[in-house]
């Protein structure tokens, strides 16, 4: 973590730091390394420990750091050790979302969801069903958009539960999810999500979101 954090710091541009905290709504502090420059900046250190069992004391230090180049570096190293995946560490990704949770942090964690689920379905029920009950708004963006890349594969009985649960919850990151999940469905899968957007009422932003490609 050191020598992650050393080049990281030593890199530092407070320009480019500026503009990308106010991009987030200054929600969170950053070095100023642009993704390009931060992935060749730390290959060689993921490379390395990618060829061990994976280690989540590294990525729970890379999401409680201050600066949000390092909860990146921590995704991108999961990225990489992802096919080292068990089914517990489901508990590991659901930790993560919780931990200064955004939109850029959420939908970085979707696709190792989905990929977790891929390998082991049942965690739909025995776990992403709770997310889409859940108080937390992140987790139901969670468990409507893990399904994303899933095209023909998409469970869609689960996925209409989903929505139609929280189609009315008014949060806008909720309602841009729906319509999110909906307009990458349409590509594959058109007559489903036009007749679902037919019979379900859904909030406006997630009907434009949806109907882009219909």
């Amino acid at each position: 973590m050191e020598a992650l954090f050393n080049i990281l710091t030593e890199n530092k541009n407070e320009d480019n730091a500026y503009y990308m905290s106010k991009y987030m709504k200054f929600k969170f502090p950053y070095l100023g390394i642009k993704t390009p420059e931060r992935k060749a900046l730390t290959k060689c250190i993921l490379v390395e420990k990618s060829k061990s069992d994976i280690d989540w004391n590294f990525v729970f230090d890379c999401f409680n750091k201050d600066e949000r180049e390092f909860l990146y570096v921590g995704i991108d190293y999961l990225s990489r050790v992802k096919d080292k995946f068990i089914k517990d560490d489901i508990e590991h990704l659901e930790a993560l979302a919780l931990i200064k949770s955004w939109w850029d942090s959420i939908d970085s964690i979707a696709p190792l969801v989905g990929y977790m689920v891929m390998k082991h379905p049942e965690l739909k029920e025995e776990k992403i069903a709770l997310w889409i009950e859940s108080d937390n708004i992140w987790l139901k963006r969670l468990s409507i958009i893990f399904q994303l890349k899933f095209k023909m594969d998409t469970d869609l009985k689960f996925l209409e539960c989903a929505i139609k649960k929280n189609a009315f919850t008014g949060e806008f990151f909720v309602d841009k999810a729906i319509g999110w999940q909906l307009r990458e469905l349409s590509k594959t899968n058109k007559e489903w999500v036009r007749q679902f957007m037919k019979e379900n009422q859904l909030s406006k932003l997630s009907i434009r979101e949806g109907s882009k490609y219909i």
